[in-house]
């Protein structure tokens, strides 16, 4: 995703622009976190989707356009 033209992703990545700073944190600060913990689909199947005890399928928790409740706003 580094590579992304999307000026959205290249903003949270700390690819472009100064977002970090603004925030009084490193520029690749949301790509450190990405990294280190997964994203939002990767951290509910990990510790509560059908692979766990708990086998809980996404339902609401899914993204808007799968039927789901979860919506990110544009990071800006």
């Amino acid at each position: 995703m580094l590579k992304s033209q999307d000026p959205d992703i290249q903003r949270m990545l700390g690819v472009t622009d100064e977002l970090g700073a603004m925030l009084g944190l490193d520029n690749k600060w949301g790509y450190n976190v990405i990294k280190a913990v997964g994203n939002y689909g990767e951290i509910f199947e990990r510790n509560l989707g059908e692979g766990t005890r708990l086998g809980l399928t996404r339902g609401p928790n899914a993204q808007w356009n799968a039927g789901g409740l979860v919506y990110a706003p544009p990071f800006r």
